[in-house]
């Protein structure tokens, strides 16, 4: 296939917190490169996954969760969300099939209504409903918005993934290869190290420790003598009782922690991988520009 036939764009991936977004960007790259939770607005940047084949390069931009901004950062990933439909060339619209329409459904369906190009309705947990149901529910958003293309699926599962992403090569325009064909992110080793992390500690403390983490990576250093990496990161918190939350009794929640990142980090870098956290506390560290800076959450990016 000459390069004049290959086709290429952006696809944003947009939806209220925790329809599965990043399982779906997962599921479509083929491995992990946004962390998951049952947890609500686990997102905070835009990850972009790098989907390469013989027909072309979709870049999918996976978005926070489009919700009511309770702090700063909150702003910030809103505005992430609500940026990103305005710079590429497809969207795919989220929904969660099991939980029906919502507020946050509606609120998004407004900001779509101003979107010139092709919107898809993909209908998440469709094995968690009677096929029956699905008839309505797709009647239930169509009767709001018209949509290019209705494609039902199961992120976690992988049905009809595959024809989803047929249905995105459909419109997309002939265009370059914007990145290697064997890379799948457009993030840093350092970002998806502490995005890991995170992971960990949202899915260990369950409801113990809400959004108010972040993770520094402050070292990376590979040993010359073999193929070992030693990271050391940060698990910054809101309050001392997080913190205690977050070492546990007799440092077991960390040890735990750090157990199951390593294991994932491995995987990322191919190398043996020497992890040391430790914890320490900012106070209300969401609504302060400095430490939103300096983890990451950059708001003149946006």
């Amino acid at each position: 296939m000459s390069n004049k036939e290959l086709k290429s764009g952006f696809v944003a991936i947009i939806g209220r917190p925790n329809v599965g977004k990043s399982t779906l960007l997962n599921q479509m790259l083929g491995q992990k490169i946004a962390i998951m939770s049952d947890k609500a607005q686990t997102t905070r940047n835009r990850i972009q996954g790098v989907y390469t084949e013989e027909r072309g390069q979709i870049v999918f931009i996976d978005t926070p969760g489009i919700h009511k901004p309770k702090h700063r950062l909150g702003d910030f990933m809103t505005k992430i969300a609500t940026t990103t439909l305005r710079e590429v060339d497809a969207v795919l619209f989220l929904v969660d099939a099991k939980e029906g329409r919502g507020r946050g459904d509606d609120f998004i369906m407004e900001r779509l209504k101003n979107v010139d190009t092709p919107v898809f309705l993909v209908i998440n947990k469709i094995d968690e409903v009677h096929p029956e149901e699905l008839l309505k529910i797709i009647e239930n958003y169509r009767h709001e918005l018209e949509f290019t293309e209705v494609v039902p699926i199961s992120a976690l599962h992988g049905n009809n993934v595959t024809t989803l992403i047929d249905q995105v090569f459909k419109y997309l325009d002939e265009g370059p290869q914007y990145y290697p064909a064997d890379q799948v992110t457009d993030h840093p080793e350092r970002f998806l190290m502490g995005e890991l992390i995170r992971e960990k500690v949202l899915h260990l403390t369950h409801e113990e420790i809400p959004h108010s983490i972040a993770v520094e990576i402050e070292q990376i250093k590979r040993r010359e003598d073999s193929n070992a990496v030693f990271v050391g990161a940060v698990i910054v918190v809101e309050r001392s009782s997080q913190k205690g939350i977050v070492i546990g009794k007799q440092g077991k929640m960390l040890k735990e922690v750090g157990r199951l990142a390593r294991e994932d980090i491995q995987a990322l870098l191919g190398s043996k991988v020497f992890l040391e956290l430790w914890v320490k506390v900012e106070k209300d560290w969401r609504n302060k520009p400095k430490y939103l800076n300096e983890f990451g959450y950059r708001d003149d990016e946006y």
